[in-house]
C-alpha cells in the first residue's frame, strides 16, 4: 500500500511530497466549489414561506466534493497505492450518488428503476476501467470516465427536451467534463512540450482539477436550484 506511483507528468520520477505542486495545490478548486455551493445551499434552503426545500441530500453532495479535493490532494502529494484509494473512491461515490439523485429528483423514476439504472452505470464504469491499450489503461486512464460523460450528455439532452430548468447546468457540465478529460488524457503525451525554461515540466493534469471543480459546482447548482422533492 505504500508503494509509490509515478502516473503524472509533473511528478516524473520524483518521490517527494511536493513533487507535484500544481497538481496538489489545484485541488483547492474543489474546496472553493464546495464553499460556493454551500453558500448557495443556504440561500435556497427555504422558500418564500419559510418551508425547507433543500436538505441533507444536497448537503451530502457538497460534502463529497470537499472530500474529493482532500483525497486528490493526498494522492498528488503521497502518490502511494493507499492514496489512490483516497482519490478514486470519493469520485466514484459522487458519480453514483449524483446519478441516483438526478434520476429521482429530475427524471422522477421509481426506486426500483433508479437502482437498476445505477447498477448498470456501475457495471459500465467497471468495464471501462478494465480496458487496456497495450501495457496500460486506454487514454491515460481517462476511458474509465467515459460512461459518466455519456450519462451527462444523455440525461442533459433528455431534460432539455422536457424543458427542465436543470438541463442547461447538466449539459454545461458535460461540455466542461469533455474538455477536462482531454487535458487529463494529454498529460503524459505532451509532457515535454510543457517544460519551463528551468526544465521543470508542468503537464496538464492540474487543468483537469480546475475544470472538474467547475463541473462539480455546476452539478451542485443544478441540485440546489432545481432538485425539488416529489
Amino acid at each position: 500500500m505504500w508503494q509509490q506511483l509515478f502516473n503524472y507528468c509533473e511528478r516524473g520520477l520524483n518521490p517527494g511530497f511536493w513533487a507535484e505542486p500544481l497538481n496538489a495545490v489545484s485541488n483547492a478548486a474543489f474546496m472553493i466549489a464546495a464553499v460556493l455551493a454551500l453558500m448557495s445551499w443556504q440561500r435556497h434552503r427555504y422558500d418564500l414561506a419559510g418551508v425547507p426545500r433543500r436538505g441533507g441530500a444536497e448537503l451530502s453532495l457538497i460534502a463529497l466534493v470537499a472530500i474529493i479535493g482532500t483525497g486528490s490532494f493526498l494522492f498528488h502529494t503521497y502518490a502511494t497505492r493507499w492514496a489512490v484509494i483516497a482519490d478514486v473512491v470519493p469520485i466514484t461515490i459522487f458519480m453514483i450518488v449524483y446519478l441516483g439523485y438526478v434520476l429521482r429528483r429530475f427524471v422522477h423514476l421509481g426506486w426500483i428503476v433508479t437502482l437498476a439504472s445505477v447498477a448498470l452505470f456501475m457495471l459500465a464504469l467497471r468495464e471501462a476501467d478494465m480496458l487496456r491499450c497495450g501495457p496500460g489503461p486506454c487514454l491515460n486512464g481517462s476511458v474509465g470516465y467515459l460512461p459518466a460523460l455519456a450519462v451527462l450528455f444523455g440525461i442533459g439532452s433528455w431534460l432539455g427536451l422536457k424543458g427542465h430548468p436543470a438541463a442547461a447546468w447538466v449539459l454545461g457540465a458535460g461540455l466542461v467534463f469533455a474538455a477536462s478529460l482531454t487535458f487529463r488524457t494529454l498529460d503524459r503525451s505532451i509532457c515535454p512540450q510543457t517544460a519551463l525554461f528551468s526544465g521543470r515540466v508542468l503537464g496538464t493534469h492540474f487543468i483537469w482539477h480546475m475544470l472538474n471543480a467547475t463541473l462539480l459546482w455546476m452539478l451542485l447548482q443544478a441540485a440546489i436550484r432545481h432538485g425539488r422533492r416529489g
